[in-house]
């Protein structure tokens, strides 16, 4: 039988949102996967990193710069044992740097994604995807990427919508 993984990094603390910081106790791309669990049945792995970034924003961008500058593999706090029970894996990230998280990376490198399907869900303020989709396909070899889908952060608590309508279009609903 076919199985889901929602695996997502998600930060709370102060965030971006229209022009303005205000702090969240969950972050925007939670708030989704949150939403995503009301929809469909899926185990959820969060990706957490051991020596999180800053919780003031523009320290944590700065951070987040440095880490993709020298391509770091942040350590995260727990693992999977393994992906090979799942076929399709929705990965949530926010846009760091115009691609997903540098922990992210880190949890793509361990596992073998061959042959497994992955949905890129990405939140941001307006940079969209950014070259995460093909930054993916990069990190986790043999996987069949999807077109992702990207949620205003601002707007996450409304997106269950369209969150909906694309696993429909991926027939995960």
């Amino acid at each position: 039988m076919a199985k889901t993984l929602i695996a997502f990094f998600s930060r709370a603390d102060e965030n971006y949102f229209g022009g303005a910081m205000r702090y969240v106790k969950v972050g925007n791309t939670e708030i989704v996967v949150g939403l995503m669990k009301e929809l469909i049945d899926a185990d959820t792995f969060k990706i957490e990193m051991k020596n999180p970034y800053s919780p003031v924003y523009m320290t944590c961008i700065d951070e987040a710069k440095k880490d993709k500058q020298t391509d770091a593999r942040p350590e995260l706090t727990t693992y999977l044992d393994s992906i090979e029970d799942y076929d399709t894996i929705v990965l949530g990230y926010p846009n760091y740097w115009g691609t997903i998280p540098m922990a992210v990376v880190t949890f793509l490198e361990r596992y073998d994604f061959a042959g497994k399907t992955i949905l890129p869900l990405c939140t941001n303020e307006g940079s969209g995807m950014g070259s995460s989709e093909s930054d993916i396909r990069k990190y986790a070899k043999g996987a069949e990427v999807k077109s992702g889908l990207s949620i205003t952060g601002s707007q996450a608590a409304g997106s269950k919508g369209a969150v909906e309508k694309w696993f429909k279009a991926n027939e995960i609903i």
